[in-house]
C-alpha cells in the first residue's frame, strides 16, 4: 500500500501507540457497575497550576503578600465566595461544589507529578524526582481516569469512550505522564483531538486521516484485503498485543466512514450566540465541542487548557497558560480569569437548559494550586508579583452527575497553604468520579491472570453527592 495515500492510525490509542509498542490488553471485559446517575464526564484541567487563592480559597483576611489585590464576591448559593473576577461563574454558584482541601502534595512540587497524581489518583513514585522532566510516560504507570471510565463502559458504537482535545500536554519529549492508560492497554487511550487556536471552530483528529484518492469505498477494500493477509503473522495475531492492536484498527476504520463521527465535531454547526456565549477562543470552542460530545453518548471527555504561548508566555514568565511565575495578577484579571469564566459558566449553563447537568459531571482540577506567598525568585520575586508551584494545596471544582450545588468541603488554613479541615487527596476525587459514574469494580487482571485493583488509595467523598 502506498503510504502517501492511507494513513490510518489508531483511532483510540494514537498516543500509546507512540510511546513505543503497544501494551498488552490484560483486564476483563467491562462489569456491571453500580446506578451511578452520570452518563458522562467532563473534565476541564486547568494546565499549568491554576492559583486556588485568587480563584476559589480566597484570604481576604490574610496579609496583602498572601492575599495579594483580588476581592471575594457574592455568589448565587449563600456561604460561596468566588473571585470578582468570576462574575458569570458566580451566577451558577448553585450548581458547583468547591472542595477547598486538598493535598497533592507530589515528591518532585512540579507540573509531571502534579499531573500524574491529579490524573491518576496515584502519588508518583520515585522515577519523577530521579529523571525530572524526562520522565516520560511508562507503559505501567498507573492508568488514567478516563481511560479506567472507558474501559468499564460499553463500548460507544461511533465514537471512542474517551476523547481528550484541543491538544495532549505537554510538546514531546516532555510528554506529561498520567494522561494514558498505560497498563490496561491502550485500547483505552484517549482519542486525541487537536484544535487550532487560528481557527477555533476546526478540529481535527490526526489518527482519522484519509489521504490522496482514497475514498470511504476504497478505504474498505483495502481493509478487506488487508484481514485477509496471514502469512507471516499467524504467531503474532495468537498474542494479546494483536488483539489490543486489531481492536483499535477496526475503531478506526468505524470512525473514519461515520457519519456522526463528523457531525460530532463540527462545533459550526452552533448557532452564532451559543458560539459567542462560549467564547471564540479555543478554549471556549473546546468546552462547547466537550458537551457535543456529551450529546452523542461518549462517557468520558478531557479538555485540556491551550495556552496562549505566544502574548503570554513573555507576560506570565511561563508557556502562556496557569503557570504564573510572573505578573500573576494581571494574567489572571485581563486575560485567564475572563475567558475561563465566561465558557465555563457558559458549559454549566448550556447543559442544564437542556437537561443534561444532572448526567453529566462536570470537574474542574489543575496539576497544582499556586503558592500563596506572593514572590517568585525566577521572575524578581516580590516585584515580579509572581506566585511559585504549589501542589500541598489546591481546590477542585465539580457539578453535576449527582453532585449537590451550592456548597463548600473541607478549608485549608489561614494563608491556603496546607488543608486543615476535611484533607483529602487526588484519590479521594478520582474515586468520586468513579462514585457519580457508577463505577465501583476497579479489579483489573495482570498478564499472569491475577486480579489488582486499580487503585487502593483514598475513597469517596460520598458527602458531595
Amino acid at each position: 500500500m502506498d503510504r502517501r495515500q492511507f494513513l490510518v492510525a489508531s483511532a483510540s490509542s494514537l498516543a500509546g501507540l507512540q510511546l513505543g509498542n503497544p501494551v498488552p490488553m490484560y483486564g476483563a471485559q467491562p462489569s456491571p457497575q453500580s446506578n451511578g446517575k452520570a452518563r458522562s464526564t467532563i473534565l476541564f484541567f486547568l494546565c499549568g497550576g491554576a492559583s486556588h487563592i485568587d480563584m476559589w480559597d480566597m484570604k481576604p483576611d490574610a496579609p496583602t503578600d498572601y492575599r495579594g489585590p483580588f476581592e471575594p464576591i457574592a455568589t448565587s448559593a449563600p456561604g460561596v465566595q468566588l473571585c470578582e473576577h468570576l462574575p458569570l461563574l458566580a451566577k451558577q454558584a448553585h450548581h458547583l461544589a468547591v472542595v477547598n482541601s486538598i493535598d497533592g502534595t507530589v515528591n518532585t512540587n512540579d507540573h509531571h507529578g502534579g499531573y500524574y497524581h491529579n490524573l491518576t489518583g496515584h502519588a508518583p513514585d520515585q522515577s519523577f524526582v530521579t529523571l525530572g522532566n524526562n520522565r516520560t510516560p511508562f507503559p505501567d504507570d498507573w492508568p488514567y481516569m478516563g481511560s479506567v471510565v472507558a474501559s468499564k463502559r460499553k463500548q460507544n458504537e461511533f465514537l471512542p469512550n474517551a476523547i481528550t482535545l484541543p491538544h495532549k500536554p505537554s510538546r514531546a519529549p516532555y510528554t506529561r505522564p498520567g494522561q494514558f492508560a498505560a497498563r490496561i492497554g491502550t485500547e483505552h487511550d484517549p482519542l486525541y483531538i487537536n484544535g487550532d487556536p487560528a481557527n477555533p471552530l476546526t478540529f481535527s483528529a490526526p489518527s482519522l486521516v484519509l489521504e490522496g484518492d482514497i475514498t470511504a469505498d476504497r478505504l474498505t477494500e483495502r481493509y478487506s484485503l488487508l484481514k485477509n493477509i496471514d502469512i507471516a503473522k499467524k504467531q503474532f495475531d495468537q498474542s494479546r498485543v494483536a488483539a489490543g492492536f486489531d481492536i483499535n484498527q477496526q475503531r478506526a476504520v468505524s470512525l473514519l466512514m461515520s457519519s456522526q463521527t463528523t457531525n460530532a465535531f463540527d462545533v459550526s454547526q452552533e448557532s452564532p450566540a451559543m458560539i459567542e456565549r462560549y467564547g471564540k477562543t479555543i478554549n471556549g470552542m473546546s468546552l462547547l465541542l466537550a458537551r457535543r460530545l456529551v450529546e452523542v453518548g461518549v462517557p468520558f471527555i478531557t479538555v485540556f487548557w491551550k495556552g496562549d504561548s505566544e502574548s503570554l508566555a513573555k507576560k506570565c514568565r511561563s508557556a502562556g497558560s496557569w503557570d504564573t511565575h510572573g505578573n500573576n495578577f494581571n494574567c489572571l484579571k485581563d486575560n485567564l480569569l475572563p475567558e475561563f469564566d465566561r465558557g465555563f459558566s457558559a458549559l454549566i449553563e448550556d447543559l442544564s437548559q437542556r437537561a443534561l447537568l444532572d448526567e453529566t459531571l462536570l470537574l474542574v482540577t489543575s496539576e497544582m494550586g499556586r503558592k500563596p506567598k506572593i514572590g517568585d525568585p525566577r521572575s524578581g520575586g516580590n516585584s515580579g508579583a509572581g506566585r511559585d508551584h504549589w501542589t500541598y494545596c489546591l481546590t477542585d471544582v465539580m457539578a453535576g452527575g449527582g453532585i449537590r450545588g451550592g456548597q463548600t468541603y473541607g478549608a485549608s488554613d489561614q494563608y491556603a497553604e496546607y488543608p486543615k479541615e476535611q484533607k483529602v487527596t487526588p484519590a479521594h476525587i478520582t474515586k468520586t468520579v468513579y462514585q457519580a459514574m457508577g463505577i465501583n469494580d476497579l479489579t483489573f487482571l495482570d498478564n499472569l491472570g491475577r486480579p489488582y485493583s486499580l487503585l487502593d488509595e483514598g475513597e469517596s467523598i460520598s458527602a458531595l453527592f
